[in-house]
Formats: structure tokens, C-alpha cells, sequence
């Protein structure tokens, strides 16, 4: 099920252009990005679903070695304490470049579990004329929390991470949106070190569990995160969750500051990233990956509608039409979370001397009512137009 093609076919006032025609809005994939950007004209108006160079955070190595660089930017610039909230990604090596550095670590740690990446290149990339098999080692994180509770049968003692929205319009002024629903992704299998082997244990996303012999089409293998929400909350009680919860707001705003000096912050551009995040046993969340391109096909109904509400929000936070003032801090599912600056939930200008008491505007894994809001939303902006003229 093509949510994508489903949800921009029925926008209402939107219309299809076929072959070469001249568009305004363009959905495009990173290959078409690479060969075509710097030689396509814009006018002011159009928009396009990727920055140039989205992958400063997409990539892997470019992912880390960001990270790692904006971490001693913090230390330098704040201190340890400010640059200890960049320590969410596992220790990670650039192969073949790091491959020494990487031996040197594997000898001083022996015993434990470094998992390998491919990181895929483009034929940009590529300066020599011999091809390099590039890859990341990463410290394998071995006490991930399972879910492991007799009412939940079919999801006992299983591995899952979660993904997470994250809508950018701007990287200068940084300007973020968080959406509110995502879902966990499980494993099949009961999740044991000692099977290493075996990816229906440690490899979650959708595409490795689909081929599993255990694997139910109907059933899927995805909580939603505001049941995922419920559970742990049940479990740990609200203000660990909060905790939690809050800490990965952590991971969205220093990743998207880590290249906020890198990406070519085009203003016909936007990216909806899907953050995978991991938590461990001590309810440590962790930094997977960030994907350019998050997968937009349904594995079931529930995906398709979660999908198909996130697209149109996107649609309305882009806003081709025009609708909206820029002052909104919430429009249908999705939450302005960084506007050049923490939002707070509270209206007017918050106080950040001290941030005793300022708390931001993300509400991940919450109720999401996104049709009442955004039909309040729309009103209240027809009510303002008629006002005004």
C-alpha cells in the first residue's frame, strides 16, 4: 500500500504532472536529488522533499563523525556536563580509515559484541577509481529492554527499537517539528546473545521480520508508541516515562544542531526523518540511525493510517496553500519542537534563565486528536483571514 502516492492523489486542489511539465511541489528520491538539484531552476514557492546534502545525518560515518565533532564543539564551548548529553550513540569506527583505531578498542575490550554496517556511497563519492567496501563497526549495545510480560504472549522476551518523525524546515533558523505517533519494531524471536546468528533475534526492522517463518501478516510485528507509552508507564511508573521520553527529545535537537552548520539549508527545502532509537535495560535510549528516506509503505491497516495522517500533516506544515501565519506550535499530529530555540507548551515567551520550570512542546506517544485540532486550527484561520479583510 503506496500511502505517498495515495495521499498526494486526493489533496484536494493538487494535480499530477505527468512527464516533464513544470511542478511546485516534487516528493523526489535522493538519487533523483544528487543528478538533478543544481540543475534545476525553483521559483520561490516550490518545494522539495530533501536538503542537498541530507546525508550529513543519513549517512552513517558523516552521522558520527558530526556527532562526535559537535560533542568537543560543546565540551570546548560549555563544558563536560553540556557535552555528556551527546553520549547517546554506540562507540563507532569508520572502516577501512579507522581500522586501527577500531583493533586498538577490540584488544582493550575483549568479549564484547561489535555489530558491522554497510555504508553505501555514491558514485559521487567515490575519488579512486578502484571501489572501497565502507563500513561502520559499531559497539553491539547487549542488554536492550525486551518486553517480557505474560499478558503480552505474542511479544514476550522480544528485542524492538522504536521510529520516531522528525519534520525540518529549516536548518538556519533551526526550525523542527516532532510527530506524535510512531511505533515500536519487534523482533520475532526471543531475543539471547548467545544467537548471534540468527537476525530474526536482533534485526527489528520490518523488512528482515517479514521473511521469518514466524512472522503473521495480520499481526505485524508494531506496537504504536502511544500504547508502547501506556506499557512502560504501567511498568515504571509516568515520571521514569517522562525521563525517557524526554531524553529522546535530547537525540532530535542535538543531531539536527550537530549539522546545522553542514547542511545547505535551502529554503525550497524540507525532510521528514525517521530516527531509529533503541532503549536498554537501564531505559537509556540510543541513537541508531537517522534514514532520509523512511520507509512510507503500509505492513498493515494500522500503518497505513498512521502513515497516511503523518503524510498529510506534513502537507500542512509545508503548506503550499498558504493557510497558515508561521506562528502555529502545533499543527495536526505534529509539534513545533525547536524554533530557533526550545519551544515551551506554555503560550507567550518563556523564561530561560533558568529553566527551572520551562518544559517542552513534545508530546511523543500522547493522544494524538489531529482531525479535531486541525479543524479548530483551520477555522480559527479562516475566522482571522475574514477579520483581516
Amino acid at each position: 500500500m503506496n500511502t505517498l502516492m495515495d495521499v498526494l492523489r486526493h489533496r484536494p486542489g493538487w494535480v499530477e504532472v505527468k512527464d516533464e511539465g513544470e511542478w511546485d511541489f516534487y516528493w523526489c528520491d535522493v538519487s533523483w536529488l544528487r543528478e538533478n538539484f543544481d540543475h534545476t531552476y525553483m521559483e520561490e514557492h516550490v518545494r522539495i522533499s530533501h536538503f542537498r546534502n541530507h546525508y550529513e545525518l543519513t549517512r552513517k560515518n558523516y552521522m558520527v563523525k558530526n556527532l562526535k565533532r559537535f560533542r568537543k564543539q560543546l565540551e570546548r564551548e560549555e563544558g563536560k556536563l553540556e557535552a555528556a548529553k551527546c553520549d547517546f550513540f554506540p562507540k563507532t569506527f569508520e572502516m577501512p580509515c579507522e581500522y586501527h583505531l577500531f583493533v586498538e578498542e577490540f584488544r582493550k575490550n575483549p568479549g564484547i559484541t561489535w555489530i558491522m554496517k554497510p555504508d553505501t556511497r555514491s558514485s559521487d563519492d567515490q575519488k579512486d577509481d578502484i571501489p572501497v567496501e565502507n563500513y561502520v563497526a559499531q559497539r553491539y549495545i547487549e542488554n536492550p529492554y525486551l518486553i517480557g510480560d505474560s499478558f503480552f504472549l505474542c511479544l514476550t522476551g522480544r528485542k524492538f527499537d522504536l521510529r520516531v518523525y522528525v519534520l525540518v524546515m529549516s536548518y538556519i533558523p533551526l526550525r523542527a517539528w516532532l510527530y506524535r505517533d510512531g511505533f515500536a519494531r519487534f523482533s520475532n524471536t526471543r531475543f539471547t546473545l548467545n544467537s548471534i546468528d540468527d537476525q530474526y533475534v536482533h534485526l527489528t526492522n520490518v523488512a528482515v521480520q517479514k521473511t521469518s517463518p514466524d512472522y503473521h501478516p495480520k499481526k505485524g510485528c508494531k506496537w504504536m508508541l502511544q500504547r508502547f507509552r501506556q506499557y512502560l508507564a504501567s511498568k515504571h511508573g509516568p515520571e521514569v516515562v517522562e525521563t525517557l521520553f524526554r531524553d529522546m527529545d535530547n537525540i532530535f535537537v542535538k543531531s539536527l544542531q550537530s549539522v546545522q552548520k553542514v547542511i545547505i539549508s535551502d529554503k525550497h527545502c524540507f525532510e521528514l526523518y525517521g530516527y531509529d532509537i533503541l532503549i536498554d535495560q537501564d531505559l537509556k535510549p540510543w541513537l541508531l540511525e537517522v534514514n532520509a528516506s523512511p520507509s512510507l509503505t503500509a505492513s498493515s491497516q494500522e500503518d497505513y493510517e498512521l502513515k497516511t495522517c503523518l503524510l498529510e500533516d506534513t502537507l500542512h506544515v509545508v503548506d503550499m496553500e498558504g493557510r497558515l501565519t508561521g506562528r502555529e506550535k502545533r499543527v495536526g499530529g505534529f509539534d513545533l519542537m525547536w524554533n530557533d530555540g526550545p519551544v515551551s507548551r506554555e503560550e507567550g515567551v518563556p523564561d530561560l534563565s533558568g529553566m527551572g520550570n520551562f518544559v517542552t512542546n513534545t508530546h511523543l506517544g500522547c493522544v494524538n486528536d489531529r482531525k479535531k485540532q486541525l479543524r479548530q486550527l483551520f477555522y480559527s484561520l479562516q475566522v482571522q483571514k475574514k477579520a483581516s479583510s
